[in-house]
């Protein structure tokens, strides 16, 4: 019996430090990805061990677009290994703050949840590992900074265990 309770006191202590996306609610500047999506962005970006040593970088060029309440993300990471790889991203706007997307290497479907500046996305993205691929989870979180400039950080969990953490800085390209 103390054993059950010293679960659900760990548990509820775990949820209670537990970001929540309402918490940046009224935040400036506001995250819309109908907004920000729209042109010409490049990312740069890290990928952490459990141990937090870096152990890759990448470049992305993503040209976005909206029509409607339809979005695309068309990514081109160039990583420091000289792999280059492509991902499409589909966003599904479903009404005031709330976003479903898919790509290809997405299993199911990505929800995601703004408020203020902050998106939190929560997926499961299929990975290259060893001779075949598994499933990681992500748990995304997008801050806006300015109009030009989001940060994204994204903890990456296998059978609920963190295995790492992805860390990216994305910028929209202006006309000159």
């Amino acid at each position: 019996m103390k054993k059950w309770f010293l679960g659900i006191g760990m548990a509820l202590t775990m949820a209670a430090c537990s970001t929540q996306i309402s918490e940046y609610e009224g935040v400036e500047p506001t995250l819309n990805l109908d907004e920000f999506f729209v042109g010409d962005i490049v990312a740069y970006g890290i990928i952490q061990d459990r141990s937090g040593k870096v152990t890759q970088r990448f470049r992305a060029d993503i040209v976005a677009t909206w029509e409607g309440n339809q979005g695309v993300l068309d990514e081109v990471f160039y990583w420091d290994d000289g792999r280059e790889e492509t991902r499409v991203w589909e966003l599904t706007k479903l009404g005031p703050n709330r976003y479903e997307g898919t790509a290809g290497d997405v299993v199911g479907i990505a929800r995601g949840t703004t408020a203020g500046n902050a998106l939190h996305w929560v997926y499961q993205l299929e990975v290259p590992w060893r001779d075949g691929t598994i499933n990681i989870t992500l748990d995304d979180w997008m801050f806006l900074v300015d109009e030009d400039r989001l940060f994204n950080r994204t903890e990456m969990r296998k059978f609920g265990f963190r295995v790492g953490e992805i860390t990216i800085f994305m910028e929209r390209k202006r006309a000159d």
